[in-house]
């Protein structure tokens, strides 16, 4: 049903998305103030202009169409994150650690190892809040927090399954759990260039930190009795709410049952959902009520949580799924859809690897990985069952899914929507003072001149 109406949409329907993308990406700039107070009602706008128009137009299969992406996509999107970000804020990690460019290389280095294991939200939630705490005397923290965001909450989670989504896609359709781990060289490569670039660029700032407070030595602004303050006990690291790396692992345990049992399927709305992942889901909430049950409040205003970052990406994903489905629905369809100038485009590797990746670093990465994943198995093994064609791919052709698996995984770092703990990394680091770049900014300054040069080295030597 979505294939037929991908070959039905104009290029005019994918309008309404990419005025929500301008819209995250200007009104904090022009109109901050609108924007803190009004960002809800800007992608219910967005969302409402898309939506209807395609209600009226196509009527049934467009109900389907936001449905499905709603039920099977947002829903649970929403409460995985919302999961992993309550679990991930119980607990925390006091320590008189000074934030020196090393100290910091290794919580960016430990964080990378982390997230193909705990996904890279739960990584990200997990280390963030420490991370800034230890660097709360530094004068420049926005490339910081750029880097954990480009190493965390995107590159480290190329290993596993359990570390992005569409690995996760992979693995139901058929992909084995430990195939993933062949992505090890490439993230290897673009882990270890980012990490002495992030040491050769915190060197740089510390230093012009130094000659700004005319000379002074290293962090005399972190004195010893503030580090007590923050850790009395005196301790070099010390962490408080174990309990909750247990819930961690009920939430990776939750994720892999519904990727390995099938206990058939229900109808919501017409959309169907598999019983597996309607329990998964139901098995999220109770294990994120229960650490926000056993886990002290003062314990997370100790650790400065809110709910804000995790509100903040309920609100703004809600209009960047439902404008993009139409997008995702013209992709799917194919040269048979007005977006079929791109997929007619993927031909070899390294085109798998960038236009993956270009749309991954707008689009959500998890179908965009799927519809290439297609593209590929329709091109080398047409009309074949998916579980012989994706078997024999990856037997015979299985550098195109490696360039899919890591344009997916690596590209989401290019803007602060490629990956959802992408806005709460960013969302957490304002609310502790650091001034983060804009949307535009982060892409200008950041991503565009760091990683595409790293992404091009990564396919010099494995994808061309």
């Amino acid at each position: 049903m979505e294939h037929s109406l991908g070959t039905q949409l104009p290029l005019l329907a994918g309008l309404p998305f990419a005025c929500m993308l301008l819209s995250i990406a200007l009104f904090p700039v022009l109109a901050p103030e609108f924007w803190h107070h009004h960002y809800p009602k800007v992608s219910f706008f967005w969302a409402a202009v898309a939506a209807v128009p395609l209600l009226v137009a196509y009527r049934g299969e467009a109900a389907y169409e936001l449905l499905h992406i709603l039920i099977v996509d947002y829903v649970p999107f929403i409460i995985l994150l919302w999961a992993l970000y309550t679990v991930g804020g119980g607990v925390l990690l006091r320590t008189t650690l000074k934030g020196t460019p090393l100290v910091n290389a290794g919580f960016l280095a430990a964080g990378t190892a982390l997230a193909s294991w705990m996904g890279t939200t739960g990584a990200a939630m997990l280390i963030v809040r420490p991370f800034l705490r230890i660097n709360k005397y530094r004068k420049y923290r926005a490339f910081m927090v750029v880097f954990f965001i480009f190493l965390v909450a995107n590159i480290g989670g190329a290993l596993t399954p359990l570390g992005d989504p569409p690995l996760f896609l992979g693995f139901l359709h058929g992909v084995p759990f430990f195939w993933t781990l062949r992505l090890i060289a490439p993230m290897l490569l673009v882990a270890l260039i980012l990490l002495v670039l992030y040491v050769a660029v915190d060197f740089y700032y510390l230093r012009k930190e130094q000659k700004e407070q005319g000379g002074t030595a290293g962090f005399s602004l972190l004195r010893d009795q503030e580090d007590l303050a923050v850790n009395g006990s005196g301790k070099v690291l010390e962490i408080l709410g174990v309990y909750n790396f247990l819930l961690l692992g009920g939430i990776v345990g939750s994720i892999l049952m519904s990727g390995s049992v099938h206990w058939g399927e229900v109808s919501i709305l017409g959309v169907h959902r598999a019983v597996q992942d309607l329990v998964r889901d139901g098995l999220l909430i109770a294990i994120g009520v229960t650490s926000l049950l056993v886990t002290p409040w003062k314990l997370r205003e100790e650790n400065e949580f809110t709910w804000a970052p995790i509100q903040e990406v309920a609100y703004l994903f809600f209009g960047i799924f439902i404008t993009m489905a139409p997008v995702l629905s013209m992709l799917k369809a194919g040269e048979a859809g007005s977006l079929g100038f791109i997929t007619a485009a993927v031909q070899q590797p390294m085109h798998y690897f960038w236009i993956t990746g270009g749309l991954s670093s707008f689009l959500d990465n998890a179908p965009t990985y799927l519809t290439f994943f297609s593209t590929a198995l329709g091109r080398f093994y047409p009309g074949m069952a998916e579980p012989a064609a994706v078997a024999r791919l990856l037997a015979e052709h299985p550098v195109y899914l490696m360039a899919i698996s890591a344009g997916a995984v690596f590209f989401g770092a290019n803007t602060y929507i490629g990956n959802a703990p992408n806005f709460m990394v960013r969302s957490i680091a304002e609310e502790s003072g650091v001034p983060m770049p804009s949307f535009f900014g982060y892409m200008i300054k950041y991503s565009i001149p760091i990683l595409l040069p790293i992404f091009a080295v990564v396919t010099l030597v494995f994808f061309l």
